[in-house]
């Protein structure tokens, strides 16, 4: 019998010093939360955004790790280059994408616009794919990395108002387990987390009022998630510790897809 240690003799503090991750969407709600998590974890952190932020540079300086800002937009392939390449040039290699950047506008489908198809599927798929492709280039040349993408429950169940939402994050699962399938042999993991309703800034104005209310009836929890349960999944996943998780969605939902 062949006995690997290697994989057994794991930190079990999830640590992730020294490791570089990139994070789309960092500056706010569960990017936000990923990215301070990951810094106390000992990683350093490249902020890939729409605008920089001052207080999440300070905090992972506060925690004695490196940062890098880059303001771009995931759906133009030239800042996506910009960004991989600039990672690259500071810290050698990146270790790990956090996939978490998008938009969530919400109607029915009857009354479906092209504008929200467009956008919603433009960032949340598109992007995140054209994203770990790039990534993707660079952990094959190093034999090894590791991509989470945070698609949501709305990619494994049918919700109302969430046709091209729930389009873009079933998308988001499949390309999940088809990187995962092909690039396994690289050493590379890609894996998914859906997250139920989480009460970020923006989801606490959504739904801190009657519809959530109702809607977390339908949950066995009965209750909704916090960007930093999110953020303590994608340690684990990151961390040495989940060598064997590949391809997988981890769905943090309260139970609301087993009903």
């Amino acid at each position: 019998m062949i006995v690997n240690n290697k994989y057994r003799n794991f930190d079990e503090n999830f640590s992730l010093a020294n490791k570089t991750a990139i994070i789309t969407g960092a500056t706010n709600g569960i990017g936000f939360e990923i990215a301070k998590m990951f810094a106390r974890k000992g990683a350093n952190i490249v902020s890939f955004d729409l605008k920089k932020s001052k207080e999440l540079e300070q905090y992972v300086k506060d925690q004695g790790r490196y940062y890098l800002s880059m303001e771009g937009d995931i759906t133009k392939t030239s800042d996506i280059v910009n960004l991989v390449n600039s990672a690259i040039n500071k810290f050698k290699t990146i270790d790990i994408l956090i996939n978490c950047a998008g938009v969530g506008f919400l109607e029915m489908a009857s009354e479906s616009t092209e504008k929200v198809w467009d956008l919603t599927l433009a960032v949340n798929l598109t992007g995140s794919a054209r994203m770990a492709l790039a990534v993707g280039k660079t952990m094959i040349e190093n034999q090894g990395g590791c991509i989470i993408n945070i698609a949501s429950q709305a990619g494994v169940v049918a919700l109302e108002r969430h046709l091209a939402y729930g389009t873009a994050k079933a998308g988001i699962i499949q390309m999940t387990k088809q990187l995962a399938a092909e690039w396994g042999k690289y050493n590379i993991r890609v894996n998914a987390i859906s997250p139920t309703i989480i009460l970020t800034q923006m989801g606490e104005m959504n739904w801190n009022n009657e519809k959530g209310d109702e809607f977390r009836q339908t949950i066995p929890s009965r209750r909704f998630g916090y960007p930093e349960e999110v953020a303590a999944c994608a340690v684990y996943l990151a961390s040495d510790a989940a060598s064997l998780f590949n391809g997988a969605n981890l769905v943090i939902d309260g139970g609301y897809t087993i009903v």
